[in-house]
């Protein structure tokens, strides 16, 4: 029977639980919100952790990048603290990016929205006219 996770697939998540954890308790910097971590992609060879994240009410995208900076200048003390927790024999290096998927889903949502109210505000014009005839 084939295995359903890879090696790689199961540390990124032990590394996704880990500095959920870690990042509000352990980051004390007051520009840095509540962050929320989407994904994390780790190589096959686990020498590198890609981890996608968003801030929580946080939509101007400067200050995201800033944020980002932020935890890009305290990966190697979030990777020790990891690599504490993670029982593997080298913890992979950690680089933080902005993922920006949930604001264009948001975004579609929206123009959605927008597109199905003004269908039904044509529908029911349309009705009422025809209704008058």
């Amino acid at each position: 029977m084939a295995k359903e996770f890879t090696r790689s697939d199961r540390v990124a998540d032990a590394v996704q639980r880990s500095l959920a954890q870690l990042i509000p308790a352990e980051i004390r910097d007051p520009r840095l919100g509540m962050v929320n971590i989407n994904s994390v992609e780790v190589a096959r060879d686990l020498t590198l952790a890609k981890v996608y994240v968003t801030f929580v009410g946080e939509s101007n995208p400067k200050t995201c990048q800033e944020s980002v900076a932020i935890l890009n200048k305290t990966a190697s003390f979030l990777r020790t603290l990891v690599g504490r927790e993670l029982t593997v024999r080298s913890t992979p290096r950690l680089q933080f990016y902005y993922d920006e998927s949930a604001v264009r889903g948001q975004v579609l949502s929206n123009l959605i929205d927008r597109a199905v109210a003004a269908d039904r505000a044509n529908r029911g014009d349309s009705a009422d006219d025809e209704q008058e005839s």
